[in-house]
């Protein structure tokens, strides 16, 4: 093999590492808006199990999706490096409002945990993050949830390489 055949070789095997790479990156935002489409269209209680799905993937422990109704404000229990969260979800077409951040933080006295939490597919109102900075509510916004879809994509996708 001349040092021609050699460079034209290497430059081959570069350009289709590259064209692998951008296709696996494609692959990848195309899987995160599917499931930000799918997270849109979803039901209160099916979206409740995303969350807790997706908290789980995200590190926390004790997941735990409360009962529907009489739930006291608090969709999920969880917990974290010794932290323990109650979460609200709510799954909106419009800005999640200061209701949403006065049942988390109703929901994280009644259930004596460290950390209220309200947890969308959306954005919040002003008065809503005005509320949760006084009463200490963490709000956990789609951009939130777009990165642990995220986190949840490039994991699944990192086993799947390792399988083979």
């Amino acid at each position: 093999m001349n040092e021609y055949t050699k460079e034209i070789a290497i430059f081959i095997i570069i350009f289709l590492l590259s064209l692998l790479m951008l296709l696996i990156r494609w692959g990848i935002r195309r899987k995160k808006r599917r499931l930000a489409e799918d997270m849109d269209l979803m039901e209160g209680h099916d979206f409740e199990y995303f969350c807790a799905e997706l908290l789980q993937r995200s590190g926390f422990g004790d997941v735990e999706v409360t009962r529907g109704s009489g739930d006291y404000g608090v969709d999920i229990l969880a917990e974290k490096d010794g932290v323990t969260y109650a979460i609200q979800c709510k799954c909106y077409s419009a800005p999640v409002g200061v209701k949403a951040v006065q049942e988390a933080y109703a929901g994280r006295d009644y259930y004596d945990r460290m950390v209220g939490a309200v947890l969308t597919n959306q954005y919040f109102t002003a008065p809503a993050a005005e509320a949760a900075k006084k009463l200490k509510i963490l709000l956990w916004d789609r951009d939130y949830m777009e990165r642990m879809m995220e986190d949840r994509v490039h994991s699944s996708e990192t086993r799947r390489m390792r399988r083979f």
